[in-house]
């Protein structure tokens, strides 16, 4: 949880936090805004704010140090998992998990929509409903569309648009929804 969650769940100012951790004011408006990076901040800065905030020091800056992975890296492991897995067992995993709202949450919005656009494509594909809980991200999509690096790549080496349209016209409808170009998901090593 960010250190502006952990102030607004406990009710307390910036100028409380500084008061209560015993740091400069404009310390704590630094490290809240991001101009300063907990991370990198002193262990005894870290340690004052964790205190005050009654918690602890690896919770305050673990989500400072989550990295986002590659996108094409992501595809792959979601592709893989459903081949271990199975549509059935992947579509509970990904349900109970409610990993589609919290990558959402965290504004990882390519994962959550291409995650949600799979569950949606397993669904159709199984004879399944669609599950309501997510119908207000299913509104939302991404600005621009986003094709598979090998489609970019063809283009590149073309020097035209073909590959694109080419695969606009092949796209699962429920990825397409969203702006994401993807027209196979099962073919995967």
């Amino acid at each position: 949880m960010s250190i502006n969650a952990l102030l607004e769940e406990k009710g307390m100012t910036k100028y409380k936090l500084a008061k209560k951790s015993n740091l400069p004011h404009t310390t704590i408006l630094d490290i809240c805004s991001g101009k300063t990076e907990l991370p990198k901040c002193n262990a005894e800065t870290v340690y004052k704010v964790a205190k005050a905030l009654d918690t602890t020091m690896e919770e305050l800056i673990a989500p400072a140090l989550e990295s986002r992975p590659d996108f094409e890296w992501f595809k792959s492991q979601i592709c893989h998992d459903i081949k271990r897995m199975g549509d059935i067992d992947f579509l509970i995993k990904t349900l109970e998990s409610r990993e589609i709202t919290q990558l959402y949450e965290k504004k990882w919005y390519l994962e959550s929509f291409y995650l949600l656009a799979m569950v949606d494509y397993l669904s159709r594909e199984n004879g399944f409903p669609l599950v309501s809980n997510y119908n207000d991200i299913r509104r939302a999509k991404l600005e621009n569309p986003v094709y598979p690096s090998g489609v970019l790549v063809r283009c590149i080496f073309s020097g035209n648009e073909l590959a694109k349209e080419e695969s606009i016209k092949n796209a699962i409808p429920e990825f397409l929804r969203h702006n994401i170009i993807e027209a196979e998901v099962r073919d995967v090593c």
